[in-house]
């Protein structure tokens, strides 16, 4: 849901007064609507799967939304879940990530479909997140992009069943039978 029309900061977002969730994209306020279940399912099993494998490996921090991410004074996101290797952990400030994280996974919902698969691809591609997870729980699929030579290429895919694999966390795999159960 976008809301008023202006040219929305970073600063501008500090200055919200509520308790509600947003995110600027290119300048535009977003209202974060609250997640539905299933939303919230998939995104907690997937997160737990990835914190443990991350923690177990001693590779950095693993995070759920809501979690500021600045990509610059006119992007704040706050992915479903945020993956932070041990070497960009420097760049957590004020409790937020100024700059890429290293692996980032939004979770689709209906309302959410355009500004996933194509604003936010965008961004996170020119943005130089390394890998990009997008999660169809109608389709209960999911698609893993990496990042090569700065654009995305499709690294894993499945859909109903099978297994994605990343290549940010090299050996980290997920069966689809576990996160649409």
């Amino acid at each position: 849901m976008k809301v008023k029309e202006k040219l929305w900061t970073y600063r501008d977002y500090l200055e919200l007064n509520d308790d509600k969730r947003y995110e600027v994209i290119n300048g535009r306020l977003y209202e974060m609507p609250a997640p539905h279940f299933e939303h919230q399912d998939i995104g907690m099993t997937l997160a737990v799967l990835i914190y443990n494998f991350v923690k177990l490996k001693k590779l950095g921090k693993v995070l759920p939304a809501p979690f500021d991410v600045i990509l610059s004074e006119d992007i704040v996101v706050q992915p479903d879940i945020v993956f932070i290797s041990k070497e960009n952990l420097k760049n957590i400030k004020e409790g937020r990530l100024f700059g890429p994280p290293d692996l980032v996974v939004e979770v689709v919902s209906p309302a959410s479909y355009y500004r996933d698969r194509y604003e936010k691809f965008r961004i996170y591609e020119e943005a130089g997140i390394k890998e990009y997870w997008i999660v169809y729980p109608g389709e209960k699929a999911i698609e893993v992009w990496v990042s090569k030579e700065g654009k995305y290429e499709l690294h894993s895919i499945a859909s109903g069943e099978g297994k994605v694999k990343s290549k940010v966390l090299k050996g980290f795999e997920v069966d689809l039978k576990k996160i649409f159960m």
